[in-house]
């Protein structure tokens, strides 16, 4: 996807992931070098936890290649390569040399992963690390409020460490700066 993005328009700086695509970006991050900071929401720290959310489906993984699991309510597949990918890829040694800055956000009362996990997260990477706390908030962000809570942090966070838009110097953005300017429209 980040390759996609770089050749069509321009590489992420920004990477997001929730849950299991915390992981994932974590994980991903070194390789997209343009991404200078990497934000995660409730996500597992070690491929144990996440490989004991689907424990009881491990046969039909290993006997099929693949199963449809419940996480946090939803259907999801998992497929052995999945699995064997979390085993190879220590997740540790990936966020104390991953040289971006990192923003966990995390809720102490989240039932599908337990908060522990960010501590692990946060005392595992380097500076510059964040943390935000989601308080009561459960592990969809299902309430509103507190989407919209872990969005505004997010972005206010991100700020600190993305370029402005305006120094960018792509082609879309001056179109779109040009559009805004022309229509007195003031941007920060």
């Amino acid at each position: 996807a980040a390759n996609w993005l770089k050749a069509q328009f321009q590489a992420p700086s920004l990477l997001i992931g929730h849950s299991l695509g915390g992981t994932a970006v974590l994980q991903a991050a070194p390789q997209i070098t343009e991404a200078v900071a990497v934000a995660t929401i409730g996500s597992p720290s070690t491929p144990t936890h996440v490989a004991h959310l689907f424990k009881d489906a491990s046969a039909d993984i290993e006997a099929n290649g693949q199963a449809e699991v419940l996480l946090a309510d939803r259907p999801f597949t998992i497929r052995k390569q999945f699995v064997d990918d979390l085993a190879a890829h220590p997740l540790a040694e990936t966020v104390r040399g991953l040289r971006k800055a990192l923003l966990i956000m995390h809720s102490p009362v989240d039932e599908t992963v337990e908060i522990s996990n960010a501590s692990d997260l946060f005392a595992t990477a380097m500076h510059p690390k964040s943390f935000v706390s989601l308080d009561k908030a459960d592990h969809l962000l299902s309430n509103p409020a507190d989407s919209l809570y872990a969005g505004g942090a997010l972005a206010g966070w991100a700020r600190r460490y993305l370029p402005r838009p305006d120094a960018l110097g792509s082609e879309r953005i001056d179109r779109k700066s040009t559009r805004l300017n022309s229509s007195h429209v003031r941007t920060s």
